[in-house]
């Protein structure tokens, strides 16, 4: 038998999960380092999670009527510069190509942060008609920001995203777009990833740079902190203004339309680690797991064992389900800890015993749970216990929510949670920049959202003291 690999032990998530955070993306082999410090190998297994993200959600802004398009990944500096607002927020990030082979270019390039202003460029050639319209664009890439630290997913210079870009001939019909798309980044983290969020609105500070509005859906993660999951932003008709995108409307009369812009990212993946992993590494969501099931063969030396669990492993095949199967000369135990290490969400198993009876066992990677059932009941069993796995791993993320949540009243007390025990802190603001600002220095803490299900109730700004209705979450952000 081949000789094993050390198994390296994982952090432990509540000894330093900074590190364990680390040591899943390792391990699991979701990520690698390049030669360029901030940029990271996507390798297999990490990547093929992003596919099932892109695939499945792709699907769902197609059902809206969106179109993927691809944009040039260089921007001018001049076209940069048309919208003041968005370029003087993205200029500390920008990276510029200057010399074209061994020539210095007239006019530099910027290797896009974000691609708002060349969808518009193309926008201002395409629309003249109400009959142009809605333009319902989306793009997957990679775009570029010259961040300064970076961790595997969450902060990297470049990262691969999806960016939805909209035109529409009236203000209400590009804010319905807004809370659309925001619902569907929404219903994806809670129906597909078992990441329940809290839908709000961003506070001016916050909001996207150029953005009227901007939306967020808000997930707190295992260690209390928050993670901007997905943002959908109004841009009124700023930015055709800047680009002079104009169209002829109904009554012939000329009009800007209004543009909506939307997008989320790798950082989905960052939210899945840091939702359900455990001490053993990942716990995937059965609905993007690569593998779903996997099937190991016990004693496979034995005769039979490994054309048994070659059945059972085709039989999941023709059901529709991931599954994998590990005939390596890999020990058992190797097996079950590599496998538990990676969240494959079932593991079946197989061996002499089991085959004289007819059997074979399923162990559920969130809880360790093994049931024994009969083979011939696999297929249905599995559709079961997958959805079985979601809910329960939605039901474990939503606890975590709820329990670490609270109605607060002063700066105070918000500073103590967050020294104590972290999560959200739940406010009352009066609206004023000053006391925002004044939150993240006395409290440490930033404003994440401005939820949509307000209280209508009146309370008082931990800050000012004054009499207000607006409720709030605060938190430290990822």
């Amino acid at each position: 038998m081949a000789q094993d690999k050390k198994v390296e032990a994982i952090t432990a998530r509540d000894v330093d999960f900074a590190q364990w955070f680390t040591d899943v993306c390792k391990k699991a082999e979701l990520v690698d380092y390049s030669s360029i410090k901030g940029m990271f190998i996507y390798r297999p297994y990490g990547y093929a999670i992003w596919e099932n993200i892109q695939r499945l959600m792709d699907a769902e802004f197609k059902k809206t009527g969106a179109e993927n398009v691809y944009m040039p990944m260089l921007i001018p500096e001049s076209l940069l510069q048309k919208e003041k607002d968005h370029v003087e927020g993205f200029a500390p990030e920008c990276a510029w190509v200057t010399m074209g082979g061994s020539e210095k270019l007239e006019e530099r390039y910027c290797i896009r942060p974000t691609s708002e202003t060349l969808f518009c460029d193309h926008f201002h050639d395409i629309i003249h008609s109400w009959r142009d319209l809605p333009k319902m664009y989306n793009q997957w890439c990679s775009v570029l920001r010259w961040e300064k630290t970076s961790r595997p997913f969450l902060r990297h210079r470049e990262f691969l995203w999806q960016e939805g870009h909209t035109m529409h001939a009236t203000a209400e019909e590009a804010r319905e777009e807004t809370q659309r798309m925001l619902e569907i980044y929404a219903k994806f983290c809670e129906d597909v990833l078992a990441m329940p969020v809290i839908r709000g609105r961003k506070t001016d500070k916050e909001k996207f740079n150029g953005a009227e509005e901007t939306y967020t859906i808000e997930c707190m993660m295992h260690d209390k902190k928050a993670l901007q999951s997905g943002t959908s932003h109004y841009f009124g008709d700023g930015f055709a203004k800047a680009f002079d995108i104009h169209f002829t409307d109904k009554n012939n009369q000329q009009a800007y339309p209004h543009q909506t812009s939307w997008g989320a990212s790798t950082r989905l993946i960052g939210g899945i680690i840091m939702t359900h992993g455990d001490d053993d590494g990942l716990v995937l969501p059965p609905r993007i797991a690569p593998v779903q099931v996997v099937v190991v063969p016990v004693a496979q030396q034995k005769e039979g064992v490994v054309e048994a669990a070659t059945g059972l492993y085709n039989t999941l095949l023709e059901a529709g389900v991931r599954a994998k199967i590990d005939t390596s000369d890999r020990s058992l135990g190797w097996k079950c800890a590599e496998y538990e290490m990676r969240g494959v969400p079932v593991r079946v198993e197989i061996g002499p015993r089991d085959m004289a009876e007819g059997n074979c066992c399923l162990v559920r990677s969130d809880t360790g749970e093994k049931t024994v059932i009969k083979s011939v009941e696999l297929t249905e069993t599995v559709r079961r216990l997958l959805d079985d796995i979601h809910a329960n791993m939605y039901a474990m993320a939503k606890k975590n929510l709820d329990e670490n949540t609270f109605d607060l009243n002063t700066w105070e007390e918000v500073k103590e949670m967050i020294d104590t025990k972290g999560g959200f802190a739940k406010t009352k603001w009066c609206g004023a920049l000053e006391c925002e600002l004044a939150m993240k220095e006395k409290a440490g803490v930033s404003s994440r959202c401005m939820p949509f299900a307000q209280s209508g109730t009146t309370g008082k700004c931990p800050v000012c003291g004054k009499e207000c209705t607006t409720d709030i979450y605060w938190g430290v952000a990822y």
